[in-house]
């Protein structure tokens, strides 16, 4: 059985780990409910080692991203060293360890779109929101990201938001594309 204590601005947890007892300090707030959400959906994957791409994904799914100290309680549970735990988080590029905004913006720089002008795409979201790749807006609505390929070829070039597409977009239309997701 595990036990959680609020500190000052930390929540610490207990694990048993190779039959010893051994704590978790986590430095970002993680709420105890917020720990016990990581531990039931490790417990629905039976804290079973193999299941180590499942509980990710469905952690990400329930808190947007994977940071350090959720890897941390991950590793506890599945009883692997969080090395193991960061290797597979930064191996796939689907898995995050920063917040992504609530829409997410993905320009492919995959070939066909590349060689059809994203690039130009790419520096103009960056220019109308103010961030970087890899950045998320102070009000936490966008982030900027990129991918190589969506498999979209036909429409280059191509961006998502979220999980939507849109082709054929150009350094025009992204003010359009910006204000849909506004309110």
């Amino acid at each position: 059985m595990s036990t959680k204590t609020n500190t000052e601005n930390n929540v610490a947890h207990e694990y048993p780990y190779n039959g010893s007892s051994t704590q978790v300090e986590v430095k970002i707030k993680l709420t105890a409910d917020k720990i016990e959400k990581i531990d039931a959906i490790c417990r629905s994957f039976g804290n079973d080692p193999g299941e180590l791409i499942n509980v990710l994904h469905e952690t990400q799914s329930e808190f947007g991203y994977l940071p350090a100290e959720v890897q941390d309680v991950i590793a506890q549970n599945l009883r692997i060293p969080v090395a193991q735990v960061y290797g597979v988080v930064s191996f796939y590029s689907f898995f995050t360890m920063t917040p992504k905004g609530e829409h997410p913006i993905s320009i492919c720089l995959g070939t066909a779109c590349y060689v059809r002008g994203s690039e130009k795409i790419l520096e103009e979201f960056k220019k109308e929101l103010k961030i970087d790749v890899g950045e998320t807006t102070p009000d936490g609505k966008f982030s900027i990201n990129c991918l190589r390929c969506v498999g979209a070829c036909g429409l280059a070039p191509v961006v998502m938001v979220g999980e939507r597409v849109f082709g054929r977009v150009s350094p025009e239309s992204v003010k359009q594309i910006i204000a849909e997701y506004k309110d």
